[in-house]
């Protein structure tokens, strides 16, 4: 097609005349246009990019459909996105604090979620991620990742009326919603899988269909099996003989965005939840949305351009809809993603896993060293932090970063799956593997904080402490929860607790005696609310009030300390393997200041000497204690201690 043919920007505002209505008013429609100026090109550039100029009709219908979605978009809604507007770096506040829960387990339903508000706000919560809770089979839920209609809640959890509500009164405590856009697949019994099954020529192509082994057995050559024990290959035949594209587990099946309806389709279903109060999307499986021949079909760069294409209509139509990369993949890939036009946030893997490893390892390399290259990431994006998901742990270090410190990553990853699953001497940890292979001791690793971490090996109650010191026991356990958070709270970006670790919860063998979750042992790691423990987070005589007690206080002295907003860090060398160092410059009442964070995983007491801490002043303040520090001498750091010394 030619230039001349090319939809132009002044099209689209002839056909725009026709979508605006009677009740818009003057304002708001020309804060629409206003953003149409300044994203129409990006969008269309993106989309020609993606399909060719040749779908400029479906782009017409995209940019119609947003006019439509913003012309829907409740009054507060639109007040939100005009403060969000001049505050665009808001999620980078240092008083963030996110929480993650399913609602069915944690509160038994949306209007049960409503109930526990008062207690996010004790906790200081400002962002809420619950997990999926949209329509999905029965049976085949794979814990709601498989979406039978993405307007419609789990009726077992409430309706789409109180979700909104929810989302109405959560903003008005100053907590963001977060939810899952599972953007890579639907279920099996989606609307428009039904019609695709059916033949139905409006979509027929929505997902990866073919007649025959020829096309599957092509692209399985370079793509690699992700759920084995589910289905082998990428692919699982229909009644009728066809063949439709599975990546995960047989009744998910994966949409096909060379089809630009589908993009449309999917926008829809981005901007109508946007309307319902969400803030904050988390885009499942970004990483294989785009499908190429001859490729892993992982991370190819036409992914990056469609989250890009979708970042551009929602900031025509829902302009502070903020997107959330989950992309579980080599470092390396995972920063690919983070950009204020593509995801603005990012969970952050690495981080993670390095966290656990050197609560392993009591070594601290790698974790230095992924804070000192992999730590930096665009100015107005920010990672989200966490010690622990709803999901199992990965060791997604590099192996080539390993290397440098004469580390195996093979040997290494299968020391690692041994020791937090008790198969090493001496362990603390109790998780439970994930798709184990004996063999060749690959696994991931499920479980919660509390029981990764030693509690349920050092026999935890909710009643007394036992080994109250932190050599030994309980003591230990708490201790090394708290310096895995303290890790979180001061690394810059946004801290996320999984709700009920911070009054230690423990795994949950239950999942067991349940024959649809058996086979999964992610799900020991996704207890249900524990009552007791919160019942006794106030008593410090307790475990759980030992946890809560000490993770609450890191919160309260975080929300105090500016310097912790933002993402940037500056390493800090100890000149001790145990101790983690690194700085976070910032502003405290307009001046610079800057807090170094020193963190002990050793079992025993480490030192930082008087020469290494030698540029700093003779004195500070400790911030956690709130006690001013000698620093000209050295100092020692308790097993599992942490430091937060404002200089």
């Amino acid at each position: 097609m030619s230039s001349s043919h090319t939809l132009s920007a002044d099209r689209v505002r002839a056909e725009l005349l026709s979508a605006r209505r009677e009740n818009t008013t003057d304002a708001d429609w020309e804060s629409f246009e206003a953003r149409l100026d300044t994203e129409f090109a990006r969008l269309q550039s993106l989309f020609h990019r993606i399909y060719g100029p040749g779908a400029d009709a479906e782009l017409l219908q995209v940019v119609l459909d947003a006019a439509a979605s913003w012309q829907d978009r409740p009054a507060d809604l639109k007040a939100i996105d005009a403060s969000r507007a001049m505050a665009s770096d808001w999620f980078s506040s240092h008083r963030m604090l996110g929480g993650v829960c399913y609602v069915d387990l944690y509160a038994g339903s949306l209007a049960g979620l409503r109930e526990r508000i008062p207690y996010f706000r004790e906790l200081g919560l400002t962002y809420l991620h619950l997990m999926p809770l949209f329509l999905a089979p029965e049976d085949n839920s794979d814990g709601g990742y498989a979406v039978s209609s993405y307007r419609e809640v789990d009726p077992s959890l409430g309706t789409m009326d109180e979700l909104a509500d929810l989302a109405r009164e959560l903003r008005g405590n100053g907590i963001a919603l977060v939810v899952d856009f599972i953007f890579n697949h639907t279920s099996n019994e989606h609307a428009w899988a039904r019609r695709a099954v059916a033949c139905d020529p409006d979509f027929e192509d929505f997902y990866w269909i073919y007649p025959d082994r020829q096309m599957p057995d092509a692209f399985e050559r370079t793509v690699r099996e992700i759920f084995p024990d589910d289905h082998p290959g990428s692919f699982v035949q229909l009644d009728d003989g066809r063949w439709v594209w599975a990546t995960f587990h047989s009744f998910q099946w994966d949409l096909n965005y060379r089809n630009p309806r589908v993009f449309r389709a999917m926008a829809g279903e981005m901007l109508y939840l946007a309307n319902q109060g969400v803030d904050i999307v988390r885009m499942d499986a970004v990483a294989f949305i785009w499908k190429q021949l001859g490729t892993s079909c992982e991370s190819l760069p036409e992914a990056h351009l469609l989250l890009q294409a979708f970042n551009a209509v929602c900031r025509l139509a829902a302009p502070s809809l903020l997107f959330k990369s989950e992309a579980i993949v080599h470092p390396d890939e995972v920063v690919q993603y983070i950009d204020p036009g593509e995801c603005q946030l990012s969970y952050n893997p690495l981080q993670m896993a390095l966290i656990w490893n050197s609560l392993a390892t009591r070594e601290v390399s790698l974790l230095a060293q992924a804070l000192e290259r992999r730590h930096g990431i665009p100015g107005g994006t920010a990672w989200v932090n966490y010690v622990r998901s709803h999901d199992d742990i990965g060791w997604t270090f590099s192996d080539e970063d390993a290397a440098e410190f004469g580390i195996d990553g093979y040997d290494h990853r299968r020391f690692l799956n041994a020791f937090f699953v008790d198969r090493f001497p001496g362990s603390f940890a109790r998780g439970v593997p994930f798709q184990d292979n004996p063999r060749t001791g690959d696994c991931r690793i499920s479980g919660t904080t509390a029981s990764l971490a030693g509690l349920e090996a050092a026999g935890s109650g909710t009643g007394a402490r036992t080994g109250a010191g932190t050599g030994s026991g309980t003591g230990a356990a708490v201790a090394r929860i708290l310096l895995a958070h303290a890790i979180v709270l001061s690394t810059g970006g946004i801290p996320l607790l999984y709700l009920g670790d911070e009054v230690g919860q423990l795994n949950d063998y239950t999942y067991l005696d349940d024959p649809a979750k058996a086979g999964d042992s992610r799900w020991v790691g996704r207890p249900a609310y524990p009552a007791e423990r919160y019942a006794a987070r106030q008593d410090p005589t307790t475990d759980a009030g030992a946890v809560f007690a000490g993770l609450t206080r890191l919160i309260r002295v975080r929300r105090q300390t500016p310097e912790f907003a933002g993402g940037r860090l500056v390493p800090f060398g100890t000149d001790n393997p145990h101790v983690l160092g690194y700085q976070r410059p910032g502003l405290l009442d307009g001046d610079a200041s800057t807090v170094v964070v020193l963190a002990n995983f050793a079992d025993t007491p480490q030192g930082v000497s008087s020469g290494t801490l030698s540029g700093l002043p003779d004195s500070a303040l400790e911030l956690i204690t709130g006690e001013r520090a000698l620093l000209r001498a050295g100092v020692t750091i308790e097993p599992h201690g942490v430091r937060w010394y404002r200089v």
